[in-house]
């Protein structure tokens, strides 16, 4: 699979994320205790040998920088092609805001034209699962598509996919038309983002809608091209999760505490990897009581945890009472507090005695850095 570059995007509608992303892109939002979201499109594209990746951003990309590194951990610190970081170009002489992605990319078409592979899997990073791209890559050269879309089936699904991308198919597999899930219907073809193309025909959908101006984003540019070409549908029948809102990333925490769902996310196509840090393991006291949780490295547990998600680095003390919550990394939650439904950043220290309630369908969310 060495023919193969791949681009991640992370131009992506953070709105409905609220303060989780008013700091970092999506791709760098912690998930699953000891990982951040774009490691699971990252790894899906290194498990099949993919050695020239970039990641477009849309600015805010100190964490995803801090995080990614050289690239060490998906074996991309190479002296030929390896791991790429594009941030938007600003001019400062220039005072107009360039809203969209497509500018990045329009700054940055010189690396594309002179990459040496000859097909390109393009992606968003919010779309959690652990896909086998290369039977879509092979399914894309036997069909002589000119696009393949990755996308899932769902069916009573819908409130887990609004505001993603619907893909209308023909009998034939062909897409016909791209809309969107408005949580109207029950049974829809949720689009993974995941584009497999030739990188000649990527090249020339920039230089078009950089002559033409259609559009500001890349997605739609591409999206005006399925009357015009040969666009198929892959579809994809594992785990799907999609944090594209609060309520979406506490979700897919919840349901990562699945055993199944768990395995197969993180080993059912290869590992999914993550930036290595050395901690201690967790020290669990003698008055700790951990039940269904996902805990990471370097905490030190001494109340009541049920059903969480915790990062590295978080202390919970005696008596304190820990529910369905997401707990980032160095939180302190001190003796006698009750939390339940709550998701917390980084750095959140919650005093004795305090009680914090959020609900499933609306958890409650502590901006980071603060003491409560």
């Amino acid at each position: 699979m060495h023919d193969i570059m791949g681009i991640i995007n992370l131009s992506e509608d953070e709105t409905a994320m609220g303060d989780i992303a008013k700091y970092r892109p999506i791709g760098a939002v912690p998930i699953a205790g000891r990982y951040r979201v774009i490691d699971f499109i990252l790894s899906n594209m290194v498990n099949i040998g993919i050695q020239n990746v970039s990641i477009f951003t849309q600015g805010k990309s100190r964490s995803i920088v801090e995080h990614l590194g050289h690239g060490k951990e998906w074996d991309l610190d190479r002296k030929k092609d390896g791991l790429f970081v594009f941030n938007p170009y600003v001019n400062p002489m220039d005072s107009t805001y360039y809203k969209g992605d497509m500018k990045n990319f329009k700054d940055q078409l010189e690396y594309i034209k002179c990459s040496k592979q000859k097909y390109v899997i393009l992606s968003r990073s919010y779309m959690i699962c652990n896909v086998d791209l290369s039977a879509a890559f092979k399914f894309h050269k036997e069909s002589t598509a000119d696009i393949t879309i990755l996308y899932k089936k769902i069916q009573g699904e819908k409130n887990k996919y609004i505001n993603c991308d619907a893909l209308n198919i023909g009998e034939n597999g062909k897409v016909i038309s791209i809309g969107r899930n408005i949580g109207k219907e029950s049974n829809l073809n949720i689009s993974m983002e995941m584009y497999i193309l030739k990188k000649e025909l990527l090249i020339e959908i920039i230089e078009n809608n950089i002559l033409k101006g259609d559009t500001m984003y890349l997605k739609e540019a591409i999206h005006q091209q399925v009357r015009k070409l040969n666009v198929n549908g892959y579809i994809f029948n594992g785990y799907l999760g999609c944090i594209n809102s609060v309520e979406n990333y506490y979700r897919v925490n919840m349901e990562l505490l699945d055993v199944e769902i768990s395995k197969e996310l993180f080993y059912r196509n290869g590992c999914i990897y993550t930036n290595i840090k050395d901690e201690p393991p967790t020290k669990y006291t003698e008055t700790a009581n951990a039940v269904n949780s996902m805990v990471a490295s370097g905490c030190v547990i001494e109340g009541n945890i049920e059903r969480c998600v915790i990062s590295r680095r978080v202390k919970i003390g005696k008596n304190a009472v820990v529910k369905d919550c997401v707990i980032m990394q160095k939180c302190i939650i001190e003796d006698g507090a009750v939390l339940q439904n709550v998701i917390l950043d980084k750095n959140i220290e919650i005093s004795s005695g305090v009680v914090l309630r959020g609900s499933v369908k609306k958890p409650l969310v502590i901006m980071k850095n603060q003491k409560i």
